[in-house]
């Protein structure tokens, strides 16, 4: 395996990246050996007790959590791409978030902070490489530092460990290029590659006896005809879950849980759920800082979030292979899973925006709107922003980078919904079925502690 040219830049003009640079060939030697493993497609058991929709981080984190606490039931993890964590899950900023944001006392905070350190204590019990390389949350202007005092109450209220205030001596102590009036500093802020993550969790859930079926698409959840699955007539075995006819894709199982993220509310339309809240598809379109750059900045650098706006705004995210990722806006997407303005889904994108909410929140936000795609046309507009934070960025050291596209759950008012929604069908078949309905940001950091609750309420639900 061949170290990129990044991590070599990397290797010489940062001394941590020696470290690093091993951590990254561990990585990339376990990402391999795991891409020899091929998932089943067919199915080769046709019965369940627990079948899980969704093999994104959420999901493979429930799995995994589910069938260690009852490992005397049978699960299986039904995943319509080809591999794992290849949408949300795998096309992430890689950061492992301190739950500095989050309201005081709210499930978010909770779960960011308890899930912070489960993971940290995964990735080393498995050797996954990370990197501890904290976080700047840096005030520009006057008008913000009262925002930026806010901040730092809510996290030192969260429990997060070792947060620090620092004026612009300390800003540049910590990351020599950047300016600021002040910032909050945390330390223990990292980065991960989250789809390889969701990959080790598929791989101890196969290992506890779970199986994954992948490019599996389930098309419909229906109740199991009599005489059809179980000794019982189907009693054993209610819900019927279908994929493609053509592979023989079948299966009978007692309860379901559907954590499909970008598809959220599409499946829970399956089993008689509410259309609301409304999954509508926003992508974030980051740039690439020049690999001969990528010593510009040690760590994350984030902008103190203005209320007035619905997204975080762009900030600066260096990458477990030695890259650095400079974004994202936040643009509407042409589809589900749509990472670029030539990839449209007609049906998609007018199911989104006849959504009333998605109206009413393009009305109320439309200048932020327009401004948004303005950046992800026009590179330097987005670097001007990346400029307010570190001058010495060019629009020479940058080019068009990655993106991806974040499930945002809407309310019929056009609010955001920023907590967890579980949702069961009326009828005695729907109450077989709980659908994870929303799993909001930060999902990848806080997946085991969010798996702890799933799988609380499952047992609860489910009675297990």
């Amino acid at each position: 395996m061949a170290i990129s040219s990044a991590m070599f830049v990397a290797r010489v003009h940062n001394p941590f990246v020696s470290l690093l640079a091993r951590r990254a060939i561990r990585a990339s030697v376990a990402s391999w050996q795991y891409k020899k493993h091929l998932y089943s497609t067919k199915p080769h058991k046709r019965e369940y007790d627990i079948v899980i929709v969704g093999g994104g981080i959420v999901g493979m984190a429930t799995a995994q959590e589910l069938i260690t606490r009852h490992p005397n039931l049978s699960f299986a993890v039904l995943e319509k791409e080809k591999d794992l964590a290849v949408h949300q899950s795998g096309r992430n900023s890689g950061v492992i978030h301190a739950g500095i944001y989050y309201t005081p006392g709210s499930l978010r905070a909770k779960l960011c902070v308890k899930g912070m350190q489960k993971a940290y204590e995964y990735c080393d019990k498995h050797q996954i490489p990370y990197k501890k390389c904290g976080k700047l949350i840096v005030a520009v202007e006057p008008e913000e530092l009262p925002r930026l005092e806010n901040l730092m109450s809510r996290g030192i209220e969260n429990g997060v460990k070792d947060l620090k205030m620092v004026g612009p001596e300390g800003i540049r102590e910590i990351e020599p290029n950047c300016v600021g009036l002040k910032a909050i500093h945390s330390p223990h802020t990292g980065i991960v590659d989250w789809g390889l993550v969701t990959k080790y969790y598929g791989k101890q859930f196969e290992k506890q006896g779970g199986t994954v079926y992948t490019d599996f698409l389930v098309t419909e959840l229906r109740q199991t005809l009599e005489g059809k699955a179980g000794s019982m007539d189907g009693l054993k075995y209610p819900v019927t879950i279908v994929g493609n006819p053509e592979k023989d894709q079948l299966l009978h199982c007692r309860y379901v849980i559907t954590c499909a993220g970008l598809h959220s509310d599409k499946v829970a339309a399956f089993s008689g759920c509410s259309s609301e809240p409304r999954i509508v598809p926003f992508r974030g379109e980051y740039l690439l800082l020049n690999q001969e750059k990528s010593n510009m900045v040690n760590g994350n650098i984030y902008p103190v979030p203005d209320p007035r706006f619905p997204f975080l705004g762009v900030h600066f995210t260096p990458r477990m292979d030695g890259s650095v990722w400079l974004g994202p806006n936040a643009v509407l997407a042409f589809r589900r899973e749509g990472y670029g303005y030539t990839d449209i889904n007609i049906p998609e994108l007018f199911d989104a925006l006849s959504f009333r909410g998605l109206r009413k929140l393009a009305w109320n936000y439309l200048g932020y709107g327009v401004k948004e795609m303005y950046k992800g046309i026009y590179i330097p507009a987005q670097v001007k922003q990346l400029q307010r934070f570190v001058p010495m960025l060019q629009l020479s050291d940058v080019t068009r980078g990655p993106s991806g596209v974040r499930a945002q759950a809407l309310d019929c008012e056009g609010k955001l919904v920023d907590d967890f929604v579980f949702d069961q069908g009326k009828d005695e078949f729907g109450k077989k079925i709980l659908h994870v309905r929303n799993a909001p940001s930060p999902g990848a950091t806080s997946s085991l502690a969010i798996a702890e609750m799933i799988s609380d309420k499952v047992h609860e639900t489910f009675a297990l």
